[in-house]
């Protein structure tokens, strides 16, 4: 090569494997995986379930409404992975083009430079660089597949958790052992390797994202070590990504659990109640459903004899007097219905 640094070649070639690397495998993984689940987002959006929050019961939603929350992250979460620019360099040794004006001065070398880069290699150029390209679109790159491993972490960990209160069902696989010495078990073994992995990968792509943009002076070598191991960083997220696919392909919805638990949880109505007994003007709302409620088992009797003694217009009493927790979820159903047109 001519007037070149080792870097203009290294950089250059690196921004091309990231770019097949991003168009070629990672986008259409997780374009693969957003269309699994939106399609769960659809068939399960009117199926009732009850909320956590704190680990302790809450406003009923649906299961298509918590599966289209995740579908709507992990969108915007590829949208700005697709979107980062990779940019590249070819300007000499400490990005002035030194040599090549002393060998050409009468070469117009930067526009010659950005038209391999733009129009050759189809990279953006970066005009004002040391002697390395200073990798900060990378750290934008890996901070953003981080961002898309993490949602997926809390995602595994949500399914791990379902499948723990019997929500989810596993089918069995012919010949998988769930334990060594209790043979009863299927243990959501698909949904910890996935964690596993992307805990693995975000690692790796957090120390990139800290590490790359940081040379000391015109140039170390420090990126170089760490460049070498772009690959297996991806290789984890696409491991746990295709983990994460082959556990959701076996689950299996046990309506009857999540009915049961809904039924046994009528104290979740009080937010409802206490928000009507609110418009319109009862006196200390909140007040009177936290004595009746807080860390109590409440019956659907106890409740509708509460809302029978309410100053409330009869209609406005009918409509509580017939709320369940089954069919107090707002619009969760419309929401999750909603998701792949947004």
């Amino acid at each position: 090569h001519f007037a070149c640094t080792s870097e203009d070649i290294n950089n250059t070639s690196h921004a091309l494997m990231l770019q097949a690397a991003r168009a070629e495998v990672l986008l259409p993984t997780l374009d693969k995986l957003i269309a699994v689940m939106t399609g769960l987002a659809h068939d399960l959006a009117p199926l009732s379930m009850l909320s956590r929050t704190h680990g302790q019961t809450a406003s009923p939603t649906t299961l298509g409404k918590e599966v289209a929350n995740v579908v709507a992250r992990l969108t915007h979460a590829r949208e700005r992975i697709a979107g980062v620019q990779l940019l590249a360099k070819m300007n000499g040794a400490v990005g002035n083009y030194n040599a090549h004006l002393a060998a050409y001065p009468d070469v117009e070398w930067e526009a010659f430079s950005r038209g391999v880069v733009e129009q050759q290699l189809k990279l953006t150029f970066n005009p004002y660089t040391i002697q390395i390209e200073p990798h900060d679109y990378m750290a934008e790159l890996f901070d953003a597949v981080t961002r898309s491993n993490t949602i997926l972490i809390d995602w595994s960990r949500d399914v791990w958790s379902y499948i723990s209160l019997g929500y989810f069902k596993q089918r069995l696989k012919e010949g998988e052992i769930g334990s060594s010495t209790m043979p009863h078990k299927v243990n959501p073994i698909d949904f910890e390797n996935a964690e596993g992995n992307f805990g693995i990968a975000n690692a790796l792509f957090e120390h990139f994202a800290a590490k790359l943009p940081i040379s000391r002076w015109q140039r170390d070598l420090t990126d170089s070590t760490v460049l070498r191991s772009l690959g297996v960083a991806f290789g984890h997220a696409l491991v746990g990504i295709d983990a994460l696919m082959r556990g959701l392909a076996k689950l299996s919805i046990d309506d009857a659990r999540l009915a049961a638990d809904l039924d046994a949880n009528w104290e979740v109505l009080a937010e409802a109640i206490q928000t009507v007994m609110r418009r319109y003007g009862l006196p200390e709302p909140y007040e009177q459903l936290k004595a009746l409620t807080r860390g109590k088992g409440i019956s659907r009797e106890s409740l509708r004899e509460f809302v029978a003694g309410l100053d409330l217009p009869a209609e406005v009493k009918h409509s509580l007097m017939v709320m369940t927790p089954a069919n107090y979820t707002g619009l969760a159903s419309e929401l999750a219905d909603a998701i792949a047109r947004d």
